[in-house]
C-alpha cells in the first residue's frame, strides 16, 4: 500500500476528524486514524463509538489496502511540515514510512480490522439542509443545552422536523432557546435529540458553507453527510420534555432596548453580583431600565439607569445574570425584545430585527426570586 499526498491537504482533514478522538480511550484503536486505501481515494475515519465522521481525501496511488494510525504522532508530525507532497509507504516490519522533502518517519501502525465499524442505518428518513442554515441553528441553540449527567435528554439539542419547517430547541431548565427555520421543510414528521459533541463538529465544519447537508435519521442513529465527508453518531434516547408548555402565552409586559448597550451594562453590573446565585436586579417604570446588583456579604453594589421602550406595568424582576448574558451575546440583533407578565414567570428573549426570512428565535429566561 502506497500513496502521495500533499502535507497541508492532509493536515487540513486529519484536524477536522480529530475532534472525534476523546482524550482517554477505553479502546486502544480509538486513539488511531483508520486509512481505507482504493482507487486513489483515501478514506480517513475517527471514532470515539459514539460518533464516527469520515472523510474522502484525494491521494496519489495505485494500489489500494487499510491500516489504523496512531492520530496524535501524526498529527503532531503534519503540522510541523511546509507544505510538500508526502509519500506514505507500508513497509513489511508492520511500520509506515512516510518520506518528505528532507527526510523519512516511522510509524507503527495497528489492525484496521479492530477499528469499529461505522453503523449503517436501517430505513432512514431524510431532509436536505444548507450547511449554514444548520451551523447557525446549532451555534443558536447549543449554549442552552445541560450538563447534567442525571438528565440526559437535556443535555442535547432537539431537533423537530415537519412538513411546515424545522424547529431545533435546547433548555438546561433554567434557560430554553427555540430556533424555528420556515424556510426549510422536511418531508416528514420526525425528532431526535442530537448529542453536543458531533453537534459541535459539524458547528465547526459548515459555518458559512452553502454545501447542502442531507440527514438521514432512524430511532437510534442520525448520519450527516455533505462534501466529502459523512457523521454518523447515535441519539440520545427518550423524550424529551414539552417545552411548549413552559413558554408563556400571555406577556403584556414589552420592553424593547438596545442590544449592546443592554449587554454592556448588564456585564458591569453583574461583576458586583453575589458569586453564587449572579443575582441581578431590573426595575422597569416608563422609560427608564434600571439595572442593580448587590453582594451583601462584601458591601459591593452597583446600579445603572437606560432608557428603552417600554409598555406595561411597573416591574421589578430578577435574573441569573449569566443566562442573560449567553442570551445577549447569542443574538445578532440591534434591538431586543424582552416579554413578562410576572416576576415568577419566565422572561422571553427575541431579536425585533437582523433575522433572515423564514428564522425565528424565542429565547426564555427563568427569574430568580428577589429578596426585597
Amino acid at each position: 500500500m502506497k500513496f502521495i499526498v500533499s502535507s497541508t491537504y492532509l493536515l487540513k482533514q486529519l484536524q477536522v476528524l480529530g475532534g472525534v478522538i476523546n482524550n482517554s480511550n477505553t479502546l486502544p484503536i480509538l486513539d488511531n486514524f483508520l486509512f481505507e486505501l482504493k482507487d486513489s481515494k483515501l478514506t480517513v475515519s475517527a471514532s470515539d463509538l459514539e460518533t464516527t465522521m469520515s472523510s474522502v481525501v484525494d491521494v496519489e496511488s495505485d494500489t489500494e489496502g487499510s491500516i489504523a494510525l496512531p492520530a496524535r504522532l501524526l498529527l503532531d508530525t503534519l503540522k510541523t511540515f511546509p507544505e510538500q507532497p508526502l509519500t506514505f509507504v507500508v513497509e513489511d516490519n508492520h511500520t509506515v514510512e512516510i518520506s518528505s522533502n528532507h527526510g523519512k518517519y516511522a510509524l507503527a501502525y495497528a489492525d484496521a480490522n479492530e477499528f469499529p465499524k461505522a453503523v449503517s442505518l436501517e430505513d432512514p428518513s431524510t431532509t436536505t439542509i444548507a450547511g449554514d442554515i444548520l451551523a447557525t441553528a446549532i451555534s443558536k441553540t447549543i449554549f442552552a443545552a445541560g450538563n447534567d449527567d442525571l438528565r440526559p435528554v437535556m443535555s442535547g439539542v432537539y431537533f423537530q422536523f415537519s412538513t411546515e419547517g424545522l424547529i431545533f430547541v435546547a433548555t438546561d431548565a433554567h434557560k430554553l432557546v427555540k430556533y424555528a427555520r420556515e424556510d426549510v421543510k422536511a418531508n416528514q414528521t420526525a425528532q431526535f435529540i442530537m448529542p453536543k459533541k458531533p453537534l459541535n463538529l459539524l458547528k465547526g465544519i459548515l459555518a458559512g458553507s452553502d454545501e447542502p447537508v442531507t440527514i438521514e435519521y432512524n430511532d437510534n442513529n442520525a448520519k450527516f453527510t455533505f462534501e466529502n465527508s459523512v457523521l454518523v453518531c447515535r441519539l440520545i434516547d427518550g423524550k424529551y420534555p414539552n417545552y411548549e408548555a413552559v413558554i408563556p402565552k400571555e406577556n403584556p409586559n414589552k420592553l424593547v432596548i438596545d442590544r449592546t448597550q443592554f449587554l454592556n451594562s448588564v456585564r458591569r453590573v453583574s461583576i458586583f453580583s453575589n458569586k453564587t446565585t449572579h443575582q441581578i436586579r431590573l426595575k422597569i417604570a416608563g422609560a427608564e431600565l434600571n439595572i442593580s446588583a448587590e453582594d451583601i456579604d462584601y458591601s459591593n453594589k452597583a446600579e445603572e439607569r437606560l432608557t428603552c421602550d417600554y409598555q406595561g406595568d411597573d416591574m421589578q424582576i430578577g435574573f441569573n445574570s449569566r443566562f442573560l448574558t449567553e442570551m445577549l451575546t447569542n443574538l445578532n440583533a440591534d434591538d431586543v425584545q424582552l416579554e413578562m407578565s410576572l416576576p415568577n414567570r419566565a422572561g422571553i428573549l427575541t431579536p425585533t430585527d437582523g433575522l433572515d426570512e423564514g428564522e425565528k428565535v424565542t429565547m426564555l429566561v427563568m427569574p430568580v426570586m428577589l429578596n426585597n
